[in-house]
């Protein structure tokens, strides 16, 4: 029963922020995802980081691409094939197609990235609890990916609007919590902070 609880809590708060995160002007969209690129800038994690896996802002999540700039970082973006994501290194000058669920992505023949280069992970979620339990869409593409083995240890930093950022979202026993959470008005760590 509280399986089915928690399903619908998080259904009812997933409709809710989007709703919110989609009435937000386009001004201040862009300032905000601004302000979150400029607090990951100055984050010693992002800049020791080589290879960084992020997303292409859809349905106005956070937009991460003033830092796709940053030649110094080789960039990873995700294709979802069947029940998986499947990351590609991406560069300013690739091409990029609408693929499932209307999301941006890298071209299918664009080269690869192992899980073993990878040192970042910027993840796009619907809301984050003070915890770093997320609140994905519901398909599972990134539940699946941070609890299998070759991902579990890899440093994952969630992105979220501030009005996102939660005291406490429902969370399930395969919940994988993030590592950190980047808004705009900072960037926090949850490695010393009890969990529940």
């Amino acid at each position: 029963m509280e399986k089915v609880d928690n399903q619908l809590k998080k259904k009812e708060l997933r409709r809710s922020l989007l709703q919110t995160r989609q009435s937000m002007s386009i001004t201040q969209w862009k300032q905000k995802s601004d302000r979150i690129c400029k607090n990951l800038l100055t984050s010693p994690q992002f800049n020791e980081a080589k290879t960084i896996l992020a997303y292409f802002s859809f349905r106005q999540e956070p937009d991460l691409s003033l830092l796709f700039t940053e030649t110094s970082h080789r960039w990873g973006f995700p294709r979802c094939v069947e029940k998986s994501l499947c990351w590609h290194i991406w560069t300013q000058k690739d091409s990029v197609k609408t693929g499932a669920y209307g999301i941006t992505e890298p071209l299918p023949e664009a080269p690869t990235i192992a899980p073993a280069e990878v040192d970042l992970i910027l993840v796009p979620c619907v809301a984050c609890d003070y915890q770093g339990y997320r609140l994905g869409y519901g398909g599972g593409y990134y539940d699946r990916m941070l609890t299998s083995p070759e991902w579990i240890k890899k440093p994952t930093i969630g992105i979220v609007f501030e009005f996102a950022y939660l005291p406490e979202i429902p969370a399930e026993t395969w919940d994988k919590l993030l590592q950190g959470v980047c808004t705009e008005t900072g960037l926090e760590y949850f490695s010393d902070k009890p969990t529940r």
